[in-house]
């Protein structure tokens, strides 16, 4: 996961008018890293708008995706951390703060990525980092430090 997120794929306490406007900045951010193109974004967000808030995966958390397709360059996952939070619809999950984005380019490659991210999210210590971390370079070190 460490290896994933980099400078280009981390935003930190951005302003989200909406969830959509979330899932959209993450997707700014996979193509930022090139592991996606720009209408990735778009997927992503027909994806909750048809499925609903299923991406709300813990409180605070939510993990944005879509199938795999031709707009997927590279597996990769990106993370905003949003100043405020915002609501998408989980009644039991929201609202939320962090919004992880991952692009995946077929149904299995991805599950190493996945489970690691798992692990990390699995400690509120990491959690609550990320939660307060007030720069990208404060958020790559503590990921190089903890992995």
């Amino acid at each position: 996961m460490a290896k994933t997120l980099s400078e280009n794929s981390i935003r930190v306490g951005a302003i989200a008018l909406d969830w959509q406007h979330a899932i959209a900045m993450a997707g700014e951010l996979l193509q930022a890293s090139g592991y996606a193109a720009p209408d990735y974004a778009t997927a992503m967000i027909d994806a909750v708008s048809e499925l609903g808030p299923y991406i709300v995966i813990a409180p605070g958390l939510a993990l944005a995706h879509a199938k795999p397709t031709e707009l997927v360059y590279e597996t990769g996952l990106c993370l905003v951390t949003l100043a405020e939070p915002i609501e998408f619809g989980h009644s039991s999950n929201d609202p939320v703060r962090l919004v992880f984005a991952l692009a995946a380019i077929d149904h299995s490659s991805h599950l190493g990525l996945l489970a690691e991210l798992s692990d990390f999210l699995s400690a509120d210590s990491n959690v609550n980092f990320l939660l307060n971390a007030r720069s990208t370079d404060e958020i790559i070190a503590y990921l190089n430090s903890a992995l």
